[in-house]
């Protein structure tokens, strides 16, 4: 599946529109990385649990937006976005949308 954040594919002719597919997901870690968090926030540093939490998040999302592209019939993702919200006290949604689209092989 191709995935671009443009609006358009140089080269290729888009010959039908889909429309919006959205994939998303909510993760959170567990009490023993939320308490090496706050020991992290009085000296600084990265949060590598919360990171590695948001890079499986952003796979999962990604993942499940090809999914429902392949549901409407896309051979394409054009105007690719990823947007993330806080839930709650260590957990976060994350949102991968953009349009699906059929372009000429």
């Amino acid at each position: 599946m191709l995935i671009l954040t443009t609006e358009s594919i140089p080269g290729k002719n888009i010959i039908e529109v889909k429309g919006l597919v959205r994939g998303s997901t909510i993760r959170a870690k567990h009490i023993g990385k939320d308490i090496g968090a706050s020991f992290k926030q009085l000296v600084g540093g990265e949060l590598t649990g919360y990171d590695e939490m948001l890079v499986e998040a952003r796979k999962i999302a990604i993942a499940r937006m090809v999914e429902d592209a392949k549901a409407q019939g896309a051979n394409a993702i054009i105007g690719f976005r990823l947007t993330s919200a806080a839930v709650m006290q260590g957990a976060a949604e994350m949102l991968a949308y953009g349009t699906g689209v059929v372009i000429d092989e």
